[in-house]
């Protein structure tokens, strides 16, 4: 009987926990597309009332327009694919030393110890402080845009992933000890999984730095790209091009960080579960 009761339970507090759930993923997921579309509106109202000069800030679907003929002229993907190459591979060569370091900063309180004031005097320096130097070392081709963006993203996720690690309760370490969980077991097992959230974090706000860093880069030292086609619009007046580059960084911006939310959900299944439980 007891087995029973326990079988007729357990079904009727997931529904009642997930219909709540889906209603509020409804209505957020509702406010989420309102707001962008809410400021287009406003915006658009303020350029076709005067109150806004269009010289300077082009109404909407002015803008719509020039991007919609640099799609059709094919114009706008040669600057988006130079820029989304030197942003994957910088990201690629900062994320992937970051990760590697935040962990062993966070394990180790002797790997700690040697590099905080390393991090501590380097991390506040402007990364595009640093590119006359890169381009000393690198020269002005590719390679001196990519190890900017790797600099920028490398310190991000360094130190986000530390702190992942040290916020890991010790008693899920103690009790992964008494279950036998040592050396890689209980890295694969435990200290990766807990600081999995912390290192997405990292991800994302490297990307979006990435973003920064790689459009003011290529006002300087690059023949193509959006950031090169931002300054190009500016220094030409070209308004509508230079908007229309904008708004495709922001749908980059969105892009990135739309995947990664995504991608988190499917590798921490446990972390998103408990987000949900505990609004």
């Amino acid at each position: 009987m007891e087995a029973v009761k326990n079988s007729q339970v357990v079904p009727v507090v997931t529904k009642s926990t997930s219909a709540p759930v889906r209603q509020n993923e409804t209505r957020y997921r509702v406010i989420s597309i309102l707001s962008p579309v809410i400021m287009l509106v406003f915006w658009e109202t303020l350029v076709r009332t005067d109150i806004l000069d269009k010289r300077f800030f082009p109404a909407p679907t002015t803008v719509m327009l020039v991007l919609a003929e640099m799609i059709s002229s094919g114009e706008i993907f040669d600057h988006l694919f130079s820029s989304l190459q030197r942003i994957v591979a910088g990201f690629i060569l900062g994320a992937i030393p970051g990760i590697i370091l935040g962990m062993l900063m966070g394990w180790s309180r002797g790997v700690r110890a040697f590099l905080n004031p390393i991090v501590a005097a380097t991390y506040p320096i402007p990364k595009l402080s640093l590119l006359p130097l890169i381009i000393i070392l690198f020269g002005i081709g590719e390679m001196s845009k990519i190890v900017v963006v790797a600099i920028a993203g490398f310190f991000i996720v360094l130190i986000t992933t530390a702190a992942g690690v040290r916020r890991i309760d010790p008693t899920l370490l103690q009790a992964a000890h008494n279950y036998g969980a040592h050396g890689r077991k209980l890295f694969s097992k435990v200290i990766l999984p807990a600081s999995l959230p912390a290192i997405f974090t990292g991800l994302r706000l490297s990307l979006g730095t990435s973003l920064l860093i790689i459009v003011a880069a290529e006002f300087v030292a690059a023949k193509q790209g959006i950031g090169y086609l931002i300054w190009l619009s500016w220094s030409t007046l070209s308004v509508g091009e230079m908007y229309a580059g904008l708004v495709v960084i922001a749908m980059l911006g969105l892009l990135f960080t739309t995947g990664l939310e995504r991608l988190g959900k499917r590798l921490m299944p446990w972390a998103e579960d408990f987000r949900e439980r505990s609004r």
